[in-house]
């Protein structure tokens, strides 16, 4: 009896429909991808060890030297943003991943890519859409003027059928939308799971390489912004994109996140029009507020995107003490936030305790570098102070615990894009940062003291006190 129970428990298993890990106890957490609520029950039996006997290759290894690379080379999709996230281009064979929130323009910028790509006779397109009817498509093409020959439409939600239309059509760019609306009808499970969304991401992916088509997979996110379905779809796949933006503004962002033929931390700013979707080749001054005169908690800095250098304006705004402290943040990160607000509190003696601090960056930019921390101190010294900053001045620098200011990457590249702006004064770290722009007087500071005293006794005034960080607590 001891025996008979025995062996059904080592033939109970449980494996995670996330990552595939496999474990002999149920658990709420997957120990392996750390996923809630993911392991399920199976009572196959492991596998047993056995010994794998070598057949012929179907094509012998090459010398890597030898092996010409140039049919995979990038081709433009005609969509200059795009192609600048994606390192040049689309990959024949290469398989890309687009995901964004719904309603934010990602089947209007695959519609503008297809009608590109096809105009710039590169050969055919082919959108397979699984969430509209084709009628449907066909009317916002007409609307957008994304309508030509060599681009071809298919409303299918079967992965036999998705199969059946790409070797009927044999196009050079596919594009399904989405991939959570395609069913494979030989794996169990719901439309939208996570075998039936790994089974049909695999397969996709093998067809783009094995007849080299760009391929493009449309993903939902979840509530926190992260592809919905399995993890292993990120793994799949060669290239993975966010599409990024607010639905009550006209600025939409495509962030890299993944990119094996390319920069992985590039984005492209486009702006969504009654006309569909323009790419703007010059963001510069998006993230700038255009108000003409000085307001109190407004600093300027300049955050790196790729090779892209984008000055953008931090606003913050300070309520009298008893507000009940909330801290309300947009477009930064909360910890750092939190963290720059102790540094002030504890070295320049500028106490927001019981207060509520808002901290926000112009256009709906969204920036986690440490090279907005002083930006951000003294947009929150000036909201607290009531003293206004220059609006020609540009702040760069990582804020340290002890108050330091701290090196950033690629100081003279950002002050080469904050004087073309029209910026005239920088506060930067100490060292590093090379000759100063034509027209820019550039004040090193080596910590939060320094920074302060840069402004000048005419935005100090003369009421103000800086704490010096060598002499304790401000007097």
């Amino acid at each position: 009896m001891s025996t008979s129970s025995g062996a059904r428990r080592s033939r109970t298993s449980y494996q995670c429909g996330e990552c595939g890990h496999g474990t002999a106890r149920w658990a709420g957490r997957c120990p392996q991808c750390q996923a809630w609520g993911s392991l399920t029950e199976s009572s196959a039996p492991p596998p047993a060890l056995r010994r794998i006997s070598a057949v012929p290759p179907a094509r012998p290894a090459q010398r890597l030297r030898d092996i010409d690379a140039r049919s995979v080379a990038t081709r433009p999709s005609g969509v200059g943003e795009l192609d600048r996230v994606l390192g040049g281009g689309l990959v024949p064979g290469g398989v890309i991943l687009l995901a964004g929130e719904p309603g934010v323009g990602k089947s209007t910028l695959l519609l503008a890519v297809a009608q590109s790509w096809a105009a710039g006779g590169h050969g055919r397109a082919l959108i397979v859409t699984g969430e509209e009817t084709a009628e449907q498509v066909r009317l916002r093409a007409g609307r957008l003027g994304a309508v030509h020959e060599d681009l071809y439409l298919a409303a299918e939600t079967e992965l036999s059928s998705v199969l059946a239309h790409v070797d009927e059509v044999r196009p050079g760019l596919l594009i399904v939308d989405s991939v959570q609306t395609i069913a494979d009808a030989s794996v169990d499970g719901a439309t939208g799971g996570v075998s039936q969304v790994r089974a049909v991401a695999a397969a996709l992916t093998a067809a783009a390489k094995q007849r080299s088509i760009a391929c493009v997979l449309v993903g939902h996110v979840t509530k926190d912004g992260s592809v919905a379905g399995p993890r292993v779809l990120e793994h799949l796949v060669d290239v993975v994109l966010y599409f990024e933006g607010d639905r009550h503004s006209t600025l939409r962002l495509v962030r890299g996140v993944k990119n094996r033929f390319g920069p992985a931390d590039e984005i492209g700013c486009f702006c969504m029009t009654e006309g569909g979707i323009e790419s703007m080749a010059d963001p510069s001054g998006l993230f700038l507020s255009e108000q003409r005169f000085d307001v109190p908690g407004t600093c300027a800095t300049v955050m790196v995107q790729g090779r892209r250098a984008l000055p953008v304006e931090i606003q913050t705004l300070v309520g009298p003490p008893g507000g009940g402290a909330h801290r309300t943040v947009s477009g930064l990160d909360p910890a750092r936030v939190s963290m720059v607000l102790a540094v002030l509190q504890r070295w320049a003696g500028l106490s927001v305790s019981g207060c509520d601090v808002l901290a926000a960056t112009v256009g709906g930019a969204r920036t986690t570098e440490p090279t907005a921390d002083l930006a951000l101190a003294m947009a929150v010294w000036s909201s607290v102070r009531d003293i206004p900053l220059p609006r020609t001045m540009v702040v760069l620098g990582e804020l340290g615990l002890s108050g330091d200011v701290r090196p950033v990457p690629g100081v003279a590249r950002r002050l080469i894009e904050a004087a073309r702006l029209g910026f005239d004064h920088a506060i930067v770290p100490r060292g590093g940062h090379g000759d100063a722009p034509a027209g820019m007087r550039v004040s090193e500071a080596a910590d939060l003291t320094e920074a302060l005293r840069a402004l000048g006794e005419g935005a100090l005034g003369s009421t103000d006190v800086v704490v010096n960080l060598r002499g304790g607590r401000p007097g």
